[in-house]
């Protein structure tokens, strides 16, 4: 009975933020998008890592090679992933989760609720991406530039 309970509640504002409740929902979710993240991942690593028949038509390799480039491309993101999870979880233990990693400001139930394993506020996510379009940016002029 108590286990129905705990399914029903969702963490809402007017609780205190990142009390024992919201940390165990959290803690739950994390848990169970780890174990279907791990499901998933047994289907491409079947696909990978079977011997694929040379195909004679060049657009049926082709098709093969991205299919293969596909489910490796799947394997990596799911892979980051788990690692965010299991970085998300390690928060829980420790008590930081629900705090940016780098501003330390709340990073809000709304958030959290979207993207249960977000380190980074949505301030300091922008910022970050901004950056790292800046950088992509910089590094093409630079190529640009030795050419």
């Amino acid at each position: 009975m108590a286990h129905a309970a705990a399914e029903l509640y969702h963490p809402t504002p007017d609780e205190p933020y990142m009390n024992p409740r919201q940390t165990e929902y959290f803690r739950r979710r994390l848990l169970a998008w780890q174990a279907e993240l791990h499901r998933q991942l047994s289907v491409p690593l079947a696909g990978i890592t079977q011997e694929k028949v040379r195909l004679a038509d060049p657009v049926d390799q082709g098709l093969q090679e991205v299919d293969l480039q596909q489910n490796l491309d799947n394997l990596q993101r799911t892979r980051r992933l788990l690692r965010d999870i299991e970085a998300a979880l390690a928060r829980i233990e420790d008590g930081s989760y629900g705090y940016c990693l780098e501003s330390g400001e709340k990073i809000g139930l709304r958030r959290l609720m979207a993207l249960p394993a977000a380190a980074l506020s949505v301030e300091m996510q922008e910022q970050q991406e901004i950056r790292r379009k800046l950088r992509r940016a910089n590094f093409g002029a630079a190529e640009r530039s030795i050419s």
